[in-house]
């Protein structure tokens, strides 16, 4: 007999049900519980990210659609409209955080272990390259009291530590709308050696002195208005986009009787056609290596347009701050898998979050091929229609894909091809 696992249920399996019954013990997640459980809740919400549901209508009316086949994913039945709202509003949104720590361990562990992010590596020093930002979600000022930000307008702040290392988000925090960026980043904890990468928004002299006593290093970009001093002008190499390299200290750290110094660069963009100046703590590193250390911070810009396109992040299913927090963690989970899958993928494709159908019979995954690939059929579950993936024609060369002897597919043309699951 053939036994097919849908995508959902494939996906839910990367969770242990131990480490997260151990989690809602820790939290006592299901006290006063009656019959919904927590992990029921996390399956719905979760269905919510990955289905693209705007309300608690369509989470459980999509369930309800799919009744005969929650079992297998530990859900009973689908829950009603009310419950869902409930758990959302009471049960503690740290269960969820405590879920992403736990499958974000799992993520590093699987970075660390693969040689080919070794070789994609863009530069050459060993220190961990993290970058740091937030992003602001906005909120209805009527609706969500609760969230302060301006006059007439409501909103949350994401603040985000993302590891260059396999691109995982591995530090966050919501806070209120109006809460300053350097606020939080002033109690974040951060490894010595590491270096940090921001924008001109967390500027705070004392606070890069804090971080070069720590060890860690950071790279931004220098204020137009900063008040500064030159201690030393460094030999520029031969090359025209780096025009000054200069040791630096701040009048205002030198008033408060900190003795610190720092490098100021001045770099020039010939495709932009604009002077950048940036700020760092690290004497080491060349002029244009720290350029494009910084230009490497907009990764984290691509994790939060990612966020906020794929996935339930601007509309909630909920008003309150532990129901906002409870969906806004749970995207963060489902961000993580999706890196999970791309990290365990063996043949070199690139898995995109898409949105599938919760009532009918078929789904479709969509892969990316970036280049010639040769493809083990071993590799497909059983449920797979190998055959329409080897009936791709690459059009130009006129070259028909197919499976040779030892059960291996050459794909010649790279697109993206749908896997048809039955």
């Amino acid at each position: 007999m053939t036994r097919v696992s849908s995508i959902f249920s494939q996906i839910l399996q990367l969770i242990p049900r131990l480490e997260f019954e151990s989690a809602v013990r820790k939290h006592n997640a299901e006290r006063h519980a009656r019959g919904f459980s927590s992990w029921g809740q996390f399956i719905a919400m979760l269905f919510c990210q990955l289905g693209h549901a705007k309300s608690l209508r369509e989470i459980c009316g999509g369930l309800a659609a799919s009744e005969g086949k929650l079992r297998h994913l530990g859900l009973p039945t689908a829950p009603a409209r009310s419950t869902l709202a409930y758990a959302n509003e009471h049960r503690p949104w740290q269960l969820q955080c405590t879920v992403f720590e736990q499958l974000l361990a799992k993520c590093q562990i699987l970075a660390a272990s693969q040689a080919g992010t070794r070789k994609k590596r863009k530069f050459r020093f060993k220190n961990p390259l993290m970058s740091l930002d937030a992003t602001v979600i906005d909120l209805c000022a009527t609706m969500f009291d609760w969230a302060k930000f301006r006059l007439t307008k409501g909103a949350v702040k994401l603040h985000l530590l993302l590891d260059h290392d396999g691109y995982l988000p591995s530090f966050a925090v919501i806070t209120e709308g109006k809460k300053h960026e350097v606020r939080v980043a002033r109690q974040m904890p951060f490894a010595p050696g590491a270096i940090l990468v921001f924008d001109r928004g967390y500027t705070d002299y004392e606070w890069f002195t804090n971080l070069t006593k720590q060890g860690v290093y950071f790279v931004t970009r220098l204020k137009e208005n900063a008040d500064y001093g030159v201690v030393e002008k460094r030999e520029v190499p031969q090359r025209r986009d780096v025009l000054r390299d200069e040791v630096v200290f701040f009048y205002k750290l030198a008033q408060a009787g900190r003795d610190a110094f720092f490098r100021r660069i001045e770099f020039y963009d010939e495709e932009r056609d604009r002077l950048l100046v940036f700020l760092t703590n690290h004497r080491e590193l060349a002029a244009a290596t720290i350029a494009s250390v910084y230009k490497e911070r907009w990764q984290i810009e691509l994790f939060f347009r990612a966020l906020k396109q794929s996935l339930r992040v601007k509309t909630f299913v909920g008003t309150s701050a532990n129901a906002l927090k409870t969906q806004l963690w749970t995207a963060l989970i489902a961000m993580l898998l999706v890196k999970y899958l791309q990290l365990r993928s063996t043949f070199g494709i690139d898995v995109r979050l898409v949105p599938f159908e919760s009532g009918g019979s078929t789904a479709a995954a969509i892969v990316c091929l970036p280049r010639p690939v040769d493809v083990d059929r071993r590799s497909f579950p059983p449920a797979t229609h190998t055959s329409k993936l080897a009936g791709a024609v690459d059009a130009p060369a006129g070259l028909r894909n197919d499976w040779d002897s030892n059960d291996t597919l050459h794909l010649h043309n790279p697109r993206s091809y749908a896997i048809s699951r039955g």
